[in-house]
C-alpha cells in the first residue's frame, strides 16, 4: 500500500503490481523473418523508412560531402547559398550520378542479374572524385549492407550482398536492398534523394551558417526537384553518368588538409 497526499487529506490507494510471465522460447527482441521477402503490401515503405533513418548505423552523420570546406571558405554562409550549393549538387552531381547508380543497382538486382550489380558498383566505387568522398559512400555502403543482412535478411538480398566482395558504393547497397524486399522503384529513388538532402542540410545546420528553421526550409524546397529528377533517372542509363560540380569535388581534397575539422568528408 502507498499514500497519495491531496491537500491535507491522506487518502489510501491500492496499487496492483501485475505479473508479467515471459513467453517460453522467444527472444524479447527478434530479426525480421529472412524467409518472409516483401510484404503482401505493395506499397511496404517500413523498410525503406527504417533504413535511410537518421538512426540507421550508417555514420551519415560524420560526412559533409564538403559542406564544411565551403562554410570555412565562405561559399555557403546564408540559406540562399546553401539551397543554390545542394540543388546544384542534386541536379548536377552527387544526387543524379548517384540517384543513376541507385536505379541501375536496383534494376541489376531485381532482375537477378549478379554480373550487372557488380559491375555497377565497381563504377560506383571507381568515380569517387577523392579520397574522402571514396570513404564516405564506401564506408557507409559496407556499413548498410552489413546491417539491413543482418537485421531484413531476404533471400535474395543475402544471396546478391555475398556477390559484393571489398568495397560497396552506398547507392549500390541501398538500391539492392530495395530491390530485395519489393520496394517500388520510384518511391525508393525518391525517398533516397530526398535523404541524401536531408543529411547535407543536417550538416550545415551543425556547421552553423543556418538555423533548423531555415534548413526545413532548403528541404522543403528541394522535394520538388527530388521528385523530378527521380522521374528523369528512371529514362537514364550509366552512359549519362557525369558531372558539374567541381568546386565541391576539389572542396573535398582542400578538405582533407582543413585545419579544423568536424567531419569526415
Amino acid at each position: 500500500m502507498c499514500m497519495a497526499r491531496i491537500a491535507d487529506t491522506t487518502i489510501p490507494m491500492i496499487m496492483a503490481i501485475p505479473t508479467i510471465t515471459p513467453l517460453a522460447g522467444k527472444p524479447p527482441i527478434a530479426m525480421a523473418d529472412p524467409d518472409a521477402g516483401p510484404s503482401a503490401d505493395p506499397v511496404d515503405i517500413l523498410p525503406l523508412l527504417a533504413w535511410l533513418s537518421p538512426a540507421f548505423p550508417v555514420g551519415a552523420y560524420a560526412y559533409s560531402h564538403a559542406l564544411e570546406w565551403a562554410v570555412e571558405a565562405g561559399d555557403i554562409r546564408t540559406e540562399a547559398d546553401l539551397a543554390g550549393w545542394l540543388e546544384d549538387l542534386l541536379l548536377h552531381g552527387l544526387g543524379r550520378n548517384d540517384g543513376i547508380l541507385f536505379a541501375q543497382a536496383m534494376a541489376a538486382a531485381g532482375a537477378g542479374d549478379g554480373a550487372r550489380l557488380i559491375e555497377v558498383n565497381a563504377l560506383a566505387v571507381a568515380l569517387a572524385p577523392s579520397a574522402e568522398l571514396w570513404l564516405e559512400t564506401c564506408q557507409q555502403g559496407r556499413s548498410f549492407l552489413d546491417a539491413v543482412c543482418a537485421a531484413w535478411p531476404a533471400p535474395a538480398l543475402l544471396a546478391q550482398a555475398g556477390l559484393l566482395k571489398g568495397e560497396v558504393a552506398y547507392p549500390v547497397a541501398v538500391g539492392l536492398a530495395a530491390a530485395s524486399h519489393g520496394v517500388p522503384p520510384q518511391l525508393a529513388l525518391e525517398a533516397f534523394l530526398l535523404a541524401m538532402m536531408q543529411n547535407l542540410v543536417s550538416a550545415a545546420i551543425r556547421l552553423a551558417p543556418i538555423g533548423q528553421t531555415a534548413g526545413t526550409r532548403v528541404v522543403a524546397a528541394l522535394a520538388p526537384k527530388v521528385r523530378a529528377l527521380a522521374a528523369d533517372i528512371r529514362t537514364l542509363t550509366l552512359d549519362d553518368l557525369g558531372s558539374a560540380t567541381f568546386r565541391a569535388d576539389l572542396g573535398s581534397l582542400r578538405h582533407e588538409t582543413q585545419y579544423t575539422r568536424l567531419f569526415r568528408s
